[in-house]
């Protein structure tokens, strides 16, 4: 059953122009997501109407610094949503679904004086949901990048921020290439570029960057050029495994070039 605004009334308190309403709305918002029995009986549209109200708690807030504090706030709630033993993403991608589509929804009306923060909102999300798709496994050391976490993330990718068939109507122009802008940068900060000790660790986040990388290209085959574009200059980013020149290579280009060296005549 669905739960009705009489159920969530802190979900226009989200969007008072009240600085001290807006924090203690976030409060509550977070306790009552963070109740497993709670959480698990919202559905599509209860997620879309508490998105709603969080899109408007972050067009409210103003300056810099409490901007910052916010997307951070709203970002950490990824992590502190209930995983069920039975479905670990029965929580987490709804409510990250309704994120996208809302922002989707809302992304063309954002005004440039407002969309810096809109644009940190994003990649606070978006590292989030990468860095939550890496906790899947328990028991382990370090993050594991495969199993339902991951699977779930990675479909989430393909259904919304790069989605596949191209449609500009559901995420438009702007919100693709900010998120072919920013996926590097999470990856790296996520060590997803990097080489592990672990190898079984190393091939996991291996595979979940092979199959990202995948989804990322066919973003390059956009009918929009500058999707495509962007598309295809992210993948050529230099931190990238498959873009590192290796030793053997170096060593390749450094005997080339000894052989068409010339150091002038003899003697």
């Amino acid at each position: 059953m669905a739960a009705d605004e009489r159920n969530m009334p802190f979900i226009k308190h989200l969007a008072s122009s009240d600085r001290k309403i807006r924090t203690s709305a976030l409060g509550t918002l977070r306790t009552f997501l963070t109740a497993p029995t709670t959480a698990r009986k919202l559905t599509d549209l209860d997620y879309l109407k508490l998105w709603k109200g969080l899109f408007y708690s972050v067009w409210m807030c103003d300056r810099p610094i409490p901007q910052q504090n916010l997307c951070a706030d709203l970002a950490s709630l990824v992590a502190t949503l209930p995983t069920p033993s039975d479905n670990e993403c029965a929580v987490v991608i709804p409510f990250l679904r309704a994120f996208w589509a809302t922002l989707s929804r809302e992304w063309t009306a954002i005004d440039v004086l407002r969309m810096e923060k809109y644009l940190l909102l994003v990649r606070r999300v978006f590292g989030a949901s990468l860095a939550w798709a890496g906790d899947g496994t328990k028991g382990k050391k370090g993050k594991q990048w495969t199993g339902t976490r991951a699977d779930g993330m990675l479909q989430l990718l393909e259904e919304w921020p790069f989605e596949k068939s191209g449609d500009l109507s559901k995420v438009p122009v702007g919100l693709r290439l900010h998120v072919l802008d920013i996926w590097v940068d999470e990856a790296e900060k996520l060590e997803l570029l990097v080489k592990e000790d672990d190898e079984s660790t190393k091939e996991d986040s291996d595979t979940f960057l092979d199959r990202l990388r995948t989804i990322v290209e066919v973003q390059s085959k956009s009918a929009c050029q500058p999707v495509r574009s962007r598309a295809k200059e992210s993948l050529s980013d230099e931190r990238l495994p498959w873009n590192r020149i290796t030793s053997s290579e170096e060593e390749m280009n450094v005997d080339k070039g000894d052989g068409d060296s010339w150091d002038g005549f003899d003697d």
